[in-house]
């Protein structure tokens, strides 16, 4: 009996690994691909101008649209290693209840801030796409593809904030330390 309860433990985690996977690299992937096309766009551009004395229209305008990608979905991952700009020498004074009532209120502010920029941005995207504005430079490559970064990655921001509220919560209960010092490097 304990063999079959093991065995079905081990396959519902073996469905659960790709979703693992995208919790814990997400960010880094988009960043990834963001920044090497930005990269790749602008050496080969450098190259083409001074060399050649050639250069393609959009390869001023795509390295900076894909600029959003990088920079919303690095703001996300920051959220997620709590490594953001944050007040946690003044907050690892407090008393353990402070702190606590603190990390609730970043997750509100945060939450808050993120709707607002999500109800805003998603009419940016909406009027681009209803205009098929396109990329400066390109004839078929839509610039809401590249606004859409940021309702994306404000809305991971959203369920990056909930899962640290979530381990601060079990913290709390538990009376175990709060994890206030930031993942710099992974």
């Amino acid at each position: 009996m304990a063999n079959g309860t093991d065995m079905q433990h081990t396959s519902v985690s073996g469905y659960l690994r790709p979703l693992k996977w995208l919790d814990e690299n997400l960010e880094k992937a988009i960043i990834l691909v963001s920044y090497t096309g930005m990269a790749g766009i602008i050496f080969v551009e450098v190259i083409r101008r001074f060399i050649f004395n050639l250069q393609a229209p959009w390869s001023t305008s795509i390295p900076v649209l894909l600029f959003l990608w990088l920079t919303w979905f690095g703001a996300s991952l920051n959220v997620k290693q709590r490594s953001h700009l944050s007040l946690n020498e003044i907050r690892m004074r407090l008393p353990y209840t402070g702190q606590f009532l603190c990390l609730v209120l970043d997750a509100i502010l945060w939450i808050v801030f993120a709707v607002l920029v999500i109800y805003f941005t998603i009419d940016q995207v909406k009027l681009a796409h209803q205009n098929f504005a396109i990329v400066p430079g390109t004839d078929n490559v839509m610039q809401w593809w590249f606004y859409l970064a940021t309702p994306l990655a404000w809305t991971l921001i959203i369920f990056r904030v909930l899962q640290n509220l979530l381990e601060d919560i079990r913290c709390f209960k538990r009376k175990e330390d709060f994890n206030l010092k930031p993942i710099v490097m992974d």
